[in-house]
């Protein structure tokens, strides 16, 4: 099953496709520091929400008639076409240069963005590390950085890693999250974790979405490999991920 439909399908009822609420995502855009010409790099955006909403936020409390400036990438044509549909509905007044590809690569000139996100995607660049090094160095002076992450709550047992086909090394700790900003080069501005109700609502949607799907559309090939992949993933969620594996957005500030 292609990869990108699986999570179009998923997804579908999702605002936010990652752990997190938009309640969080308003507390974090209100903390912000925009300049008066506001300028972003989102990779991996999604459906682009937090970019939307930034960009709603931004019209209205702007004075100076700048507007807002973006580059918004993701290799999901379904998102994509999400992105393109709300832009001129919610932010018509923002620039929006809509990139369908792989964010890695995208080349990024250096020092030029105001903000720079990637959330909830770091295996684009690598993992963490890679995309803070690569975020940072596309941030200009005085700009932000922001990533949405995983990491350990507990030492996930090897019969866990085995059925979910994680690696122990690839996530850290929200410690080590945290200094992975501060060794590249960044200072740490804000985390908002994510809680269990948002776990929650993030993975019963798929279950709600993925069901609703299988009946509406019986004819698809692709449909027993959805509740398939969909049962498998809630089994991992219930027994172990809901207790193991936290998440958080992270905002850095570029020295």
């Amino acid at each position: 099953m292609d990869t990108w439909k699986f999570f179009a399908i998923t997804h579908a009822d999702h605002v936010v496709c990652n752990p997190t609420s938009i309640g969080k995502l308003d507390e974090l855009i209100a903390l912000l520091d925009p300049p008066p010409s506001l300028r972003i790099l989102d990779v991996a955006c999604g459906k682009g929400e937090l970019l939307l909403r930034i960009a709603e936020h931004y019209d209205k409390t702007d004075s100076h008639g700048h507007g807002l400036d973006a580059v918004a990438i993701d290799i999901s044509p379904h998102f994509i076409a999400d992105l393109r549909d709300k832009h001129q509905l919610r932010a018509p007044t923002a620039r929006l240069e809509v990139l369908e590809m792989d964010g890695a690569e995208y080349k990024a000139p250096s020092d030029s963005f105001d903000l720079t996100m990637c959330v909830g995607a770091s295996w684009v660049f690598g993992g963490l590390e890679g995309t803070l090094r690569y975020l940072a160095a596309a941030t200009r002076s005085g700009g932000e950085v922001l990533v949405g992450e995983p990491f350990w709550i507990a030492e996930p047992p090897a019969e866990y890693l085995e059925y979910s086909g994680l690696k122990r090394d690839q996530f850290g700790s929200h410690e080590s999250n945290v200094e992975a900003g501060v060794a590249a080069g960044l200072m740490p501005w804000l985390a908002l974790v994510s809680n269990g109700e948002e776990w929650d609502r993030y993975e019963t949607l798929q279950w709600r979405a993925a069901a609703r799907y299988a009946r509406a559309h019986p004819e698809d090939p692709d449909t027993a490999e959805l509740l398939d992949r969909v049962e498998h993933s809630r089994r991992e969620y219930l027994r172990w991920g809901r207790t193991i594996l936290g998440w958080s957005l992270y905002l850095f500030a570029k020295p």
